[in-house]
Formats: structure tokens, sequence, C-alpha cells
């Protein structure tokens, strides 16, 4: 990509409301599955006095950004959300009924600097270091004003066609979802605000309380951040399943506050099997209080009903599959609560900078690579890869 004479090219030239009126907001723009070009875009404009426009400094790569399954070795299937979710914009142009059906700009996972604020806004200030919470409802239909806002119908979520992201210069967003950071958390920590938010909605669907033993299907960014969102909120035992070694290694070293074990299931076992052995090999009694899935692979779902205690609590947080096979008796005769989880409600972004800013979860550890917003696309392909744990594209640069 020609980056470097797209950048040289670039207006620096000063003015206006935005304080930059003839610089471009140099963007990454999926075209296509596999088709991307860097693009100067125009500076948004604050269409409200309560918006601010943000500088981007760094944005980590999501698994909505990124993959389908058939792209996949056949051994990612049963564990880790990273793989299953990790490039599905950027290898299949759509999730779901989210079709890609012009260029869009990449990102959601974001943080930056106020640059220019909204006459109305009194909270953020030019300078300040903020996370982003990037999906703006309604704030009117029945879902919002129930307090549900994630489930609004009418959601503006940045890199969700139509709506473009964050991998941009600059991007405007109201005040009030946009999160200040403290001095002390670096704005690498803030863009990993984002999925710990995703991670504390998961564990609010699933209710984890002290001495809850919790298991976590997936070592991907999301259900690592499950595991360690649910030992903060005072899980007495965390088990992470993944079909990777290295990645529960990876784990068990990195959960803190919980008593934490791994588990790799056997290829050609049976959920029966598995589950079994899982009950076993970590004194689970008759069987776990919650589990959480974040892969979205059906062995996966299908031994996380089976090893739940009557009763139980199931929450799936990992997208797969439109359509898997689902033990339904199973859950009926254990009268388990199965319950979905999508992106993050009321208080949960809050939460989420609160356990960074505390120390309670270490986002920073989850960082495996970063790049500079000219190498955004090796990114990409680093992350399709299955290499590391969480990459980070820095912001463009002044």
């Amino acid at each position: 990509m020609a980056f470097d004479s797209l950048q040289s090219g670039t207006s620096t030239e000063t003015a206006t409301e935005s304080g930059k009126a003839n610089e471009k907001n140099l963007s990454f723009v999926l075209e296509a599955p596999f088709k991307v070009k860097y693009e100067e875009r125009p500076i948004p404009k604050l269409e409200s006095p309560h918006d601010v426009l943000v500088q981007i400094n760094w944005t980590g790569i999501c698994g909505s950004d990124v993959c389908h399954s058939s792209l996949l070795p056949i051994n990612t299937l049963f564990g880790t959300d990273s793989f299953f979710k990790q490039v599905h914009y950027y290898t299949e142009g759509r999730i779901g009924s989210f079709v890609l059906t012009s260029p869009m700009v990449l990102g959601h996972e974001s943080s930056g600097t106020i640059h220019s604020v909204g006459s109305s806004v009194t909270t953020l200030s030019p300078g300040d270091r903020v996370a982003l919470e990037p999906g703006v409802p309604c704030r009117r239909c029945p879902r919002c004003k129930a307090g549900t806002y994630n489930l609004c119908p009418h959601m503006a979520f940045a890199s969700t066609p139509p709506y473009d992201g964050t991998l941009a210069k600059y991007y405007a967003l109201p005040s009030d979802f946009c999160y200040k950071l403290p001095d002390h958390v670096t704005l690498e920590e803030g863009a990993l605000v984002e999925p710990t938010a995703v991670a504390v909605h998961i564990v609010r669907q699933a209710a984890v309380k002290p001495g809850n033993t919790v298991i976590v299907f997936g070592a991907g960014p999301v259900g690592l951040l499950c595991a360690g969102v649910s030992a903060s909120f005072g899980a007495e035992r965390v088990v992470v399943v993944d079909i990777q070694e290295k990645r529960l290694a990876f784990a068990q070293d990195w959960i803190k506050g919980a008593k934490t074990s791994t588990f790799l299931p056997g290829k050609d076992a049976t959920a029966e099997e598995n589950a079994a052995r899982l009950i076993s090999e970590n004194s689970l009694g008759d069987g776990a209080d919650v589990v959480i899935d974040a892969s979205g692979a059906a062995p996966s779902v299908a031994t996380g009903i089976e090893v739940l205690r009557t009763g139980g609590t199931y929450v799936q947080g990992g997208m797969g599959r439109p359509e898997i096979p689902f033990p339904i008796l199973k859950v009926c005769v254990k009268e388990v609560t199965v319950k979905g989880s999508f992106r993050y409600g009321s208080g949960d972004y809050k939460l989420a900078v609160e356990l960074v800013a505390g120390g309670r979860v270490d986002v920073k550890g989850l960082v495996t690579g970063k790049v500079g917003f000219g190498e955004a696309e090796k990114a990409f392909e680093t992350v399709r890869g299955g290499e590391g744990i969480k990459t980070l594209i820095e912001g463009v640069k002044d």
C-alpha cells in the first residue's frame, strides 16, 4: 500500500471549528474481503454541541474486525475466541445480518486524546485522554429506556455496516461515551477497556459472585478477560478450557485473584467424557456454578452444558456458526439458566475502567504486539494467523 506517498500528500494547514479544516483524516478502509486501503477522508464534524472530536492514539483488533471457521485449522474449533471472532469483516465482509455494502473504516477498540469539544460539553477538555465506547444508541426506544441500550435496534456501532470505525486519525463521539483515563493508566491500556467491558457484561450476565466456580471456554482475549473479571468479582475457582497448550499456559500465569487451573480437552472425546474429566481433575463436585463460552464452538457449548451443576448458569459470549446442535434435554432436566451476551450496557464501561485502573485486571499483560498505522494490514494478518494474544495499532502521528 502506498502509505508513505499518501501520508506525504496530507495537508498540514490549520484552521476552523475542528481546528484543522484543511487537514485530512487518514483512515484504514475495508473495500471488500481481504481488500483494504488507506484513504484521506474529511475530518468528522461535531453534529451536536454535546459531541467531542478525538484524535485516536491506539486501536486493538477485535474478533468482529477480522474470520470465518472455514478459514481456520480444524483444531481451533473447540476453543479460542480470538480465532473464531477475530477477523470476520476483514475475511468475510459480514457478520450475520451486518453486511459490508460499501467501503468502511475498520476498528472500534480505541483510546485517544480529546482534540476539540462541543459548546455544551462540560466534563471533558482538549488534551484529556479517554477510552471510547464505540456504540451510540438512539436513547429513545423501549430498550434504551429500559436501560439495555446495547440492544437498541437503532445502534450506530463503529465498524459495523454502514457505520465507519475508529482506525482513522480523528473520530467524533458524544462526550458521555468517552471515559476519562486516570493519569496512571496508559493509552495502550485505554484501548483495552472495550474488550474488558465486553467481559464485564458477560460476567454480569452470569451473575458471578464470591465463592463461585467458573469455567471459561476459549483462552483468547475475551475468554481471558472473562476469567480475569470473574476472579475480580470473587470467584473462588476459575478453570480455562482451550485446545492450545500455549494459551492455557498463558492463562495460568495471567489470571490473578482466584484458584486458577486449565483444561485441555480430548480431541476425540465426547462432551460427556470431557465434562467428566473436567469435573474430576478440578474437584468440581456436582459441577460448575457458572459456564461462560467465549469460543462459539459447538463442542465447547455441549461440554459447557454438560459440566454445569443442576441449576447452574450458562452464558454464550462467543460468536460461532449461526446454527449448531444444542443439548436441549440437558438444559431442561438440569434446569439450567441460559443467557446470551451482546457488547456492553449501562455501567459496564465505567466498571471496566475501574478494574483496569485498580490493577484488578492486567490488560497490559495481554498485549503481545504493536504496529504503526502504516502496518495496519500486517496486524490484521497477524491476528488472522492466530499469533499472540492482543495486537495494537498506533494512531496516525502528526
